[in-house]
Order: C-alpha cells, then structure tokens, then sequence
C-alpha cells in the first residue's frame, strides 16, 4: 500500500511537472518541494474530492460525453492552488495566470493522467 501511495505522489508530480514544463502561465517556487506537496495535495483531493464532484456532476459529465471532467480537473486544480497557498510552506508557490489557463490546465492534467494510467494502471499490488 505504501508503495502504491508513493507511486501516486511521484506520477501527480510529474503531472504538476507536465503541466509547468507545457504552459507558459502556470507557474511555481520551490523546486523538488513543489511537486511532492502538490503531488500528495493532488492525491489527497483525488481520494477524498474528486468522487464527491463526480457523484453531484454526473448528470453533466453524461450530457457532455465526459466533457465535463475538464471543468472538474479545473477545480481540483483550483483547490491545489488554493491549499498550497495556505500551508505556504517554505516558499513553495503555485500560480496559474486566468481563468482560460485554469480550463487548458484541467484538459492536460486529464490527459497527463489519463497517459500515466495507461502505463501503471490501478494495479492492487
């Protein structure tokens, strides 16, 4: 289980890393810092969040086609951002720069995830 944790922490840190080394807008301090906080903030709102949104979005990500998990990886984005800034841990910073980079970010993380879990899958050992 700890093993599986980790994995998680290091691919949503990577994910983080994707999504710096892509976009010109987001933006982060920090080094090395950033993306292991990130990546257990990440997976933390990805355990406990995300299942939440999803459930009270259903109707929309039906209608949609899926569509809609774009604007759900925007919030769990947003939420990142929001927690990163309140732990301020020793000058590790995330910043994305408008509302259109939020929804640009939210498609990639989707599909940096979406390629990670191609590669590792939710493998239970």
């Amino acid at each position: 289980m700890l093993k599986r944790v980790l994995l998680g922490v290091l691919l949503n840190g990577a994910a983080l890393y994707g999504l710096v080394y892509l976009l010109d807008d987001v933006n982060y301090k920090g080094g090395i810092a950033f993306f292991v906080i990130g990546g257990i903030v990440i997976g933390i709102l990805n355990t406990m969040v995300k299942p939440i949104l999803r459930v009270a979005a259903f109707p929309m990500i039906f209608m949609t086609a899926g569509l809609f998990m774009i604007v759900i990886n925007t919030i769990i984005l947003w939420l990142t951002r929001e927690i990163i800034d309140i732990i301020s841990y020793r000058d590790v910073v995330f910043e994305i720069s408008g509302i259109v980079t939020f929804f640009v970010s939210g498609f990639l993380i989707g599909i940096i995830n979406w390629i990670e879990h191609l590669f590792f899958g939710h493998s239970k050992s």
